[in-house]
């Protein structure tokens, strides 16, 4: 009965060896299918069969070491890197120079530049000053210019005269006598130009005799004119100029057109020409006497 029973059981006893055998057989069909390369399943086939595996559990694929040695793959590493890190080196040290030529550029640009400010500045200072120096110039130039136009005008006016005053002396009988009427009308001739500057006396003697005759006569007229104005009123002999015309007949200066007169008398004309310019400013000198026709020095 007992020995039926062992006999009618063997099923259950090789199952268990079968499933025991496929438990350790699936680790390694799967290590062997993760070292070699898949060709009839799809990777997405292939990923989709794997087993799932717990977040301590190392995936099946890269088995216990992985593909690659731990120490193998930094070397790898290392290598594929390192051309990299040599043209990052390079590359910084391009960096590095660009970085070093823009900053001396930028260097001699700044160093330019304020060579160049100083330099406006200093053309700057030397253009203000020039303008300056250009404009007191000037100014000096138009107070020359005014100052050389009025003595142009000074100059030309010199000799310029005008007449003032006149005076006819007659004379009884062509002597050179002078009458009380005749010294009265050269006191008051030389009262006029008393302590005065810029005058001068056209003495001009006449006289009715014809030839050399007439021209003695006028003369000896014209002296004792001269002389009276000198003794008498210290009238300069340099501002009396006197000429003796005898019986030359003169035309009328205001009236050119005019016909000349016979000279009939013996007479001295006095005129008083004055100039102007020199005449300006002109004054009694202190402590003169206005009789004594003293001048200024």
């Amino acid at each position: 009965m007992k020995t039926k029973s062992v006999i009618s059981n063997p099923f259950p006893s090789q199952l268990a060896v079968i499933l025991l055998a496929s438990a350790l057989g699936i680790p390694a069909v799967a290590q062997d299918q993760s070292s070699g390369t898949p060709q009839s399943t799809p990777p997405s086939t292939a990923q989709s069969q794997q087993p799932s595996a717990s977040p301590s559990t190392t995936p099946a694929k890269e088995g216990f070491w992985g593909r690659v040695n731990p120490f193998a793959r930094k070397k790898w590493v290392k290598k594929q890197t390192d051309p990299i890190n040599d043209r990052l080196t390079e590359l910084d040290g391009v960096n590095a120079k660009n970085s070093k030529d823009i900053q001396d550029v930028d260097g001699r640009a700044q160093a330019g530049i304020r060579q160049a400010q100083s330099a406006a500045d200093a053309a700057n200072q030397t253009a203000t000053a020039a303008g300056t120096q250009a404009q007191q110039a000037n100014s000096t130039a138009q107070g020359a210019a005014g100052h050389v136009d009025q003595l142009n005008g000074t100059v030309n006016g010199l000799d310029q005269y005008k007449q003032v005053t006149e005076a006819e002396v007659k004379f009884r009988g062509g002597q050179p006598i002078l009458s009380a009427d005749a010294k009265k009308q050269l006191d008051d001739l030389a009262n006029s130009v008393n302590g005065q500057h810029g005058y001068i006396l056209e003495v001009e003697g006449h006289s009715p005799l014809a030839g050399s005759a007439g021209i003695q006569s006028s003369e000896r007229l014209a002296e004792s004119v001269k002389r009276y104005l000198v003794t008498e009123h210290q009238i300069p002999v340099y501002r009396m100029h006197a000429v003796a015309l005898g019986n030359a007949q003169n035309a009328d200066a205001s009236d050119p057109g005019a016909k000349p007169e016979r000279v009939r008398f013996s007479t001295v004309h006095v005129r008083l020409m004055e100039n102007s310019l020199a005449a300006q400013g002109a004054a009694p000198p202190q402590g003169a006497s206005p009789s004594t026709g003293a001048e200024r020095p």
